[in-house]
C-alpha cells in the first residue's frame, strides 16, 4: 500500500499552496487565539479533505484559486468541528496531542470554534464563492443531526443497522462528500460529474467511518485516540451491532450490561470482543467496508484516466487498509 505522501505526489506543490494560504486564513490579531491558532496547526492531521478538494478539482479541470477557497472552508469547517467534538465528548486527546479544551478549558475551545466556524463563511462570502456555503451548510447541518442521534441511541442503547448508517452518513460522510463536490464544482459546471463525486465522496466517507470504527477495537491501533474509545462513551458501532442482533436474549442483555457498567474493565470488555469475533462481526463488518469501497471505486472508473484519478483510487484504498 502507498503511503498518503505518495499518493499526493500529483498536487504536492497545491497542497503547499493549500498550507500558505489556510495558515494566513486562520491568523489572528488576538494573541490569545493566535496562539490556540498556531497549535492547531502545528498538530493538523492526514490533511484529507483539502487533499480531496484539490484531487477531485485535478479530476475534472484545473487547480484554480476557487480550488483553494474550497478547500480552506471545508477545513475550517472541519477543524471547527473536531474542536466542538471535543468539548461534548470531554475529549482530552486528538491525534495523539492534547485537545484544545484540554489545554485552554471549555469556553475558549467552543469560541475558537466559533470563530473557525465565521471564518469559513468569510472565505466564501469574500471571495463571492456562495456555491460553497450551501454545500458546507449542508453539511454541517447533517454533521450535528448525526451527532444528535448517536447521543439519543447512545443513552437509549437502542441501535439498529440502519440508524448506524444513517449516523455515520449525516456525521463523516456528508463532510468528505461536500469536499468532492466543492472541488469539482471548482473546475467545471458539469453538474453530472459533480454529483458523481458527492456520491463518491459519500461511500468513501462511509467506508471511511467503519474502518475508524474497526480501529477503535484494536487496542494497537495508532489513530491517536484511546482504544475502545466508543465502547467506553456507548456508542454503538457496526461489529457490536450486528453481534447483538444475532446472540440470544440472555447473551444480549449480558453484552449490553459489559457496555453500560463495565466499560472500564479491560478483562469484560476483552471477552466482549472475543464473543464479536465470534459471531464473525468483525468479518461482516470488514465485508461492508468492502462494498462501500467498491461502489467508490466503481464511481471512479467513469472518469478519464489521469495522476489524480490514480491517485485518488489509492487513496479509496488507503483508507481502507490504513491502520492510524
Amino acid at each position: 500500500m502507498l503511503t498518503l505522501k505518495e499518493i499526493t505526489k500529483p498536487i504536492e506543490p497545491n497542497l503547499a499552496e493549500f498550507n500558505e494560504l489556510f495558515a494566513q486564513t486562520m491568523h489572528s490579531d488576538s494573541a490569545l487565539l493566535d496562539k490556540v491558532v498556531r497549535y492547531i496547526l502545528k498538530t493538523k492531521g492526514k490533511q484529507m479533505r483539502p487533499i480531496l478538494v484539490l484531487l477531485s478539482a485535478g479530476l475534472s479541470g484545473k487547480i484554480n484559486k476557487s480550488t483553494y477557497t474550497a478547500a480552506i472552508l471545508i477545513e475550517l469547517l472541519h477543524t471547527a468541528t473536531l474542536i466542538h467534538d471535543d468539548v461534548v465528548d470531554e475529549s482530552d486527546m486528538r491525534r495523539g496531542f492534547f485537545s484544545i479544551n484540554a489545554l485552554w478549558k471549555n469556553k475558549i475551545a467552543v469560541l475558537v470554534g466559533d470563530y473557525l466556524l465565521s471564518k469559513g463563511l468569510l472565505v466564501s462570502l469574500e471571495n463571492k464563492e456562495y456555491k460553497y456555503l450551501h454545500l458546507g451548510s449542508d453539511a454541517v447541518q447533517d454533521m450535528s443531526e448525526g451527532e444528535l442521534l448517536q447521543i439519543k441511541k447512545s443513552r437509549t442503547m437502542n441501535i439498529d443497522e440502519e440508524t448506524y448508517f444513517t449516523i455515520i452518513r449525516k456525521k463523516t460522510a456528508s463532510l468528505i462528500a461536500a469536499c468532492c463536490a466543492a472541488g469539482t464544482s471548482s473546475v467545471t459546471d458539469n453538474q453530472e460529474a459533480i454529483d458523481k463525486m458527492k456520491s463518491f465522496g459519500e461511500n468513501l466517507g462511509i467506508a471511511f467511518q467503519i474502518k475508524d470504527d474497526l480501529l477503535d477495537f484494536d487496542i494497537a491501533n495508532k489513530t491517536g485516540k484511546p482504544a475502545h474509545n466508543d465502547l467506553k462513551d456507548q456508542k454503538f458501532s457496526l461489529p457490536l451491532i450486528f453481534t447483538l442482533k444475532n446472540v440470544g436474549l440472555a447473551e444480549k442483555r449480558r453484552l449490553l450490561g459489559i457496555v453500560k457498567n463495565h466499560n472500564g474493565n479491560k478483562t469484560k470488555i476483552t471477552k466482549l470482543i472475543e464473543r464479536i469475533r465470534e459471531e464473525k462481526g468483525f468479518e461482516y463488518t470488514e465485508n461492508k467496508m468492502e462494498e462501500y469501497k467498491n461502489r467508490a471505486l466503481k464511481i471512479l472508473s467513469d472518469f478519464p484516466d489521469s495522476e489524480y484519478k490514480k491517485s485518488l483510487e489509492n487513496l479509496v484504498i488507503f483508507t481502507t487498509e490504513r491502520v492510524y
